[in-house]
């Protein structure tokens, strides 16, 4: 498929102002999508959508299908009969400016908890549509599920510590488990039915005002997740059930030491066996909830770096084959087209570019990435119109932070390319973008909004204190500056 030429904003929903202490799926979510609109801005693009765990890292989730029970909207949970005005009673004075993890979620879960009880004593409320969505989603929800409670019925820890009946999915011990636990069952799909509901509504909101959502989609999923659970033969485990190797990358933009993300890796043959069926039941799931899908470590499917699991960094390790053109073809041939967006940035080999190109798939420019040297395939000159073009993404600093802490030569270079004197810098980045040939050009919102450092959302390598970051809303001016440049720049097409 073919982007149009056109404009879109980076904002995890997670980032959206509110009073409840993050981002949800209610009042807010609408407004940004009216902002989109009325600003003639035509994409949104999120981060991972899936339930998060330790760390709070969406690309560290417990399903690869899930939602993020801790985006449900509490408003529009009470508007549906589901809350009362007496459940909001308690201390809500939550920080506006970032997220609060350890509050947030109790309040949420208790919240949800509350709704679920409701729900069981009243029939009249969505019991209908719940069994639908129930049955629907049998295919992994069931197991979710199962797992979570069975993970709660644990005190959290990893599946990998469960008796060993469990973890080897042992059917006596699972139909034990099933009817033990099945309230709790109950509780974590409903949750999902709630998530599924608010997002389908808001997906179908933004349709309506011509606002495409673009998804992110993890090359790999977590360890500790009930993916790898449910299907531990479709991962490189031992017998044990632990990994051998770990996905990450080498050394590279990010890290000296490369980044080390510790996600087991595919056993790419058993996925070929069964046609790719876990994928292709992975890749229609999340287009049914976005428009377009951005493959995070698009390299990953041309060769993956594995690390031993016993390291401690990504320096040492190896190139694997990964499943290549016969993967993208099996998509085609079961999606009908290919709405992706080819994360290629990092070490990109011959065989990565062919891959992309062979499938005509979009690839990523950095404007941040552009500054070291004249020749920099990232300086807007040398793009492509069949590229996503960025000012910076979730793991960059915000455009002020980077530069404030960019080199002298950097900052020189980008002041002569730009023809500009630095003092919005920010604004200057958007502007060289927009006007670039990219048929799809985004910057974070904590670049429209010209904030600096303290407003990253991720610091690659650092496991504590990410994916925070809270906006505090936006005003008219900014929608019509944007309005503007979109339509000088021909970006209203989309």
């Amino acid at each position: 498929m073919k982007l149009p030429r056109s404009s879109g904003i980076l904002l995890h929903p997670t980032s959206l102002p509110g009073p409840y202490g993050i981002g949800d799926l209610g009042e807010e979510a609408y407004r940004f999508v009216d902002f989109l609109q009325r600003s003639k801005t035509s994409f949104w693009q999120t981060l991972p959508l899936g339930p998060t765990g330790f760390g709070d890292s969406p690309y560290q989730s417990f399903s690869t299908f899930a939602g993020n029970p801790y985006l449900i909207s509490p408003n529009l949970l009470l508007k549906e009969n589901l809350l009362t005005a007496a459940d909001f009673s308690e201390d809500m004075d939550f920080p506006r400016d970032f997220v609060d993890y350890e509050r947030v979620i109790g309040w949420k879960l208790t919240l949800l908890e509350r709704a679920y009880l409701r729900f069981t004593r009243d029939p009249k409320l969505a019991r209908r549509d719940f069994d639908i969505f129930r049955a629907e989603n049998t295919f992994w929800v069931e197991d979710y599920a199962l797992f979570m409670a069975l993970k709660k019925a644990h005190g959290g820890g990893s599946w990998s510590a469960w008796d060993e009946d469990l973890r080897n999915r042992d059917e006596k011990a699972l139909a034990k488990a099933k009817k033990e636990l099945k309230i709790s069952i109950e509780r974590y799909i409903f949750q999902q039915f709630l998530f599924d509901r608010q997002w389908d509504a808001l997906h179908a909101y933004a349709k309506e005002k011509q606002v495409k959502i673009i998804g992110d989609l993890p090359i790999f999923v977590s360890y500790d997740s009930a993916d790898v659970w449910a299907n531990p033969q479709l991962f490189l485990l031992d017998e044990k059930k632990l990994p051998d190797v770990v996905a990450g990358v080498p050394p590279d933009y990010f890290s000296k030491t490369g980044q080390l993300w510790g996600n087991p890796l595919y056993a790419w043959r058993n996925h070929q066996e069964t046609g790719y069926a876990w994928w292709l039941q992975r890749l229609r799931s999340i287009l049914q909830r976005v428009d377009w899908l951005r493959l995070d470590h698009f390299r990953g499917f041309a060769a993956f770096w594995a690390v031993p699991a016993a390291h401690l960094t990504a320096e040492r390790g190896r190139w694997m084959p990964g499943p290549g053109a016969e993967f993208f073809n099996t998509l085609l041939d079961s999606l009908g087209e290919l709405p992706l967006i080819a994360e290629d940035l990092g070490e990109i080999t011959p065989d990565v570019v062919q891959l992309r190109e062979q499938f005509g798939l979009p690839g990523m420019k950095i404007l941040q990435f552009a500054f070291s040297d004249e020749n920099n395939l990232f300086l807007p000159h040398h793009y492509p119109e069949n590229c996503v073009a960025y000012s910076g993404t979730h793991d960059n600093d915000t455009t002020q932070g980077w530069y404030a802490s960019a080199t002298a030569h950097e900052r020189d270079f980008a002041r002569r390319y730009l023809q500009v004197d630095g003092e919005d810098i920010a604004w200057d980045f958007i502007r060289a973008l927009w006007e670039s040939r990219a048929n799809l050009v985004l910057a974070p919102m904590q670049d429209f909004l010209n904030l600096g450092s303290e407003a990253r959302m991720n610091f690659p390598g650092r496991t504590q204190g990410n994916w925070r970051w809270r906006a505090r809303g936006w005003d008219g001016e900014l929608e019509e500056k944007l309005a503007v440049l979109n339509e000088r720049t021909n970006r209203i097409g989309g």
